[in-house]
């Protein structure tokens, strides 16, 4: 197989939008099992997260490689342009467990980086018309995820921003959604919509708003890094019954320095994404898992940070996640959900 294009980080988040690879025509190897997503048939547990699928056509090229579920980058009820490059930029580091600052920043991508999009949107006319297209083209035996967020104004109460994230949602579900994602944790906005999982009650008057905005169509929360037993509890318990899945985790914030010993971005934190969160998203998977379990909850769970082989997708399906995402790998070698399919077990006689 010749090689793949990719996303090209050096290029504007603009010129990506426009510049996207051709689909391929590649058989992609069945992966054994019967597999569901929120409850919804899908070929397998193989999926991206929000983030690499700028739009309809990468969301169909990632469906052409071998993905299965394909998440609709974030979207607002109104415009907003991309921060300003570097978007992604690599850092030199371990494994991250949370609380870490001040990470150095390196030329060389090895498996982690900082990003720094801060939740670009397109307008409603244009990404409906995108979604509902994209929808139509998107071959059998394959999901379509849109996660949507508010966008709040320095004047609006709560319940307004949950009215402007349901208003989101239903917009998306009207275009052809499958499922719909709250992304209710972006460490790179300053503003109360990226840390909306961190407060429980806040959380649960959103995630209302949406379902009753969306009726019966899967709804899922994406969260980031919670390192506390009993925050993660209140958080399912105030926000369980209105959930299909809950997806985890939306990377690790830390601060980045440059070269010149300057903080990058301003000083402000980004969110760390890549194999340094590997361990930490498994460690929060398995004790969702366990919280769930045990409080009879009925919630699927997504694996999301720093997946990049079968391994690590079978370590995320045995901590309990029904599905595994994988963003920043799949940004870097887009032919990864093919090999990881080459390589699957086939099933026991």
């Amino acid at each position: 197989m010749t090689q793949l294009q990719k996303y090209d980080r050096h290029q504007s988040y603009d010129w990506n939008y426009d510049n996207v690879p051709a689909r391929q025509e590649i058989v992609a190897k069945p992966i054994a099992g019967q597999w569901q997503f929120c409850g919804l048939p899908v070929d397998s547990p193989l999926g991206v997260p929000a983030g690499p699928l700028l739009n309809g056509e990468w969301c169909l090229y990632y469906a052409s490689l071998g993905f299965d579920v394909v998440t609709y980058k974030t979207v607002r009820s109104r415009h907003r342009d991309c921060y300003d490059l570097p978007n992604l930029q690599p850092v030199d580091c371990g494994p991250l467990h949370g609380g870490e600052t001040d990470l150095p920043a390196t030329e060389q991508m090895d498996g982690s980086w900082a990003v720094s999009y801060g939740m670009p949107s397109r307008s409603p006319e244009e990404w409906q018309q995108d979604i509902r297209s994209t929808r139509d083209r998107l071959p059998a035996g394959k999901l379509l995820n849109v996660s949507v967020v508010g966008s709040v104004l320095p004047e609006w109460s709560l319940a307004e921003l949950a009215d402007d994230y349901a208003n989101c949602a239903r917009l998306a579900v009207e275009s052809g959604a499958d499922t719909i994602e709250t992304n209710l944790s972006c460490p790179n906005v300053s503003t109360c919509d990226g840390q909306l999982y961190q407060q429980p009650e806040d959380a649960q008057l959103v995630l209302a708003a949406v379902r009753e905005a969306i009726g019966s169509t899967p709804l899922i929360a994406k969260v980031g890094r919670i390192m506390d037993r009993n925050d993660a509890t209140r958080l399912l318990e105030a926000t369980h019954s209105y959930l299909d899945a809950m997806a985890m985790t939306n990377s690790i914030a830390s601060t980045v320095v440059g070269a010149d010993s300057q903080l990058l971005f301003d000083g402000e934190r980004r969110g760390i994404c890549g194999k340094a969160t590997l361990a930490a998203s498994l460690e929060q998977t398995r004790m969702v898992s366990e919280i769930t379990r045990d409080g009879g909850m009925q919630l699927e769970l997504i694996g999301v940070g720093g997946a990049s082989c079968l391994q690590d997708i079978q370590s995320y399906l045995a901590a309990g996640a029904h599905a595994v995402h994988i963003a920043t790998a799949a940004m870097i070698d887009p032919g990864l959900a093919l090999e990881i399919r080459e390589q699957w077990p086939a099933a026991s006689a």
